[in-house]
């Protein structure tokens, strides 16, 4: 019985691991698409969110099943209940870059910001980077790495704080680019979540290797770090004039 519950959990293991590849190259084609303008490649991400809600309760059904039937201890179940959060944080992630991509087709013949797009670009490798990491540190059940990933977050938000104001300075020089300035608001802050949702999956990981609940996100367990990063930033340009 025991044998047969450690093959089924093996598979549960793979299951969540491959749907989390599959949404880091969501990410990463939702915001190809929104740079390149590639209406197409927008629609084929939209498109490919049923696949993903689909892995998600195919995930939800296997884990409860396993529950049911198994009649896990209390470490296997804590697995399993770790894998059920974590798959609806990656659901989470697929609907942001959903949502980049139905950005990309309202956007309409409205004056870019070249530079700005090249920094989301880098967001993005960013918060690719976090979830590979994430889904690495899962795999292995690393405490430590995954521990590590609210560090990648700080880089994360650091990232979008200073687009934020290069699109504001844009703004600022050239009134034209006004209306894709909201179009890019919404995609780094749809970034920026993301990076935060790759924390809760992290602190899912921590819960499973050790059984400890922690707060990971820089935000909430330091309230005043985005302020010191926003300070920073802004001396740091200061400097620059």
């Amino acid at each position: 019985m025991r044998a047969l519950f450690g093959d089924e959990l093996k598979k549960l293991h793979g299951r969540f691991v491959e749907m989390g590849l599959n949404i880091s190259e969501q990410i990463y084609n939702s915001t190809k698409a929104f740079i390149e303008h590639d209406k197409k490649l927008a629609q084929e991400v939209i498109d490919a969110d049923t696949n993903t809600n689909g892995e998600e309760m195919s995930l939800e059904k296997q884990a409860l099943k396993l529950i049911a039937l198994q009649q896990p201890v209390a470490t296997d179940f804590r697995v399993i209940i770790s894998i059920l959060k974590a798959s609806s944080d990656l659901e989470r992630v697929g609907d942001h870059a959903v949502s980049i991509s139905r950005e990309t087709i309202r956007m309409k013949g409205q004056a870019r910001i070249p530079g700005v797009e090249k920094e989301i670009a880098k967001m993005t490798d960013q918060v690719r980077d976090m979830l590979e990491k994430a889904l690495d540190a899962y795999s292995k059940n690393d405490e430590l790495a995954a521990r590590n990933l609210s560090k990648e977050d700080v880089d994360v938000d650091k990232q979008y704080l200073l687009i934020r104001d290069e699109i504001t300075k844009s703004v600022h020089n050239d009134t034209e680019t006004i209306q894709a300035s909201s179009s890019y608001f919404l995609v780094i802050r749809l970034l920026e979540r993301i990076g935060d949702h790759i924390v809760n999956l992290a602190e899912w990981i921590v819960y499973s290797a050790s059984g400890k609940i922690v707060e990971l996100n820089p935000g909430k367990a330091n309230p005043e770090l985005v302020r010191r990063l926003y300070s920073d930033i802004v001396n740091t340009e200061g400097s620059k004039r």
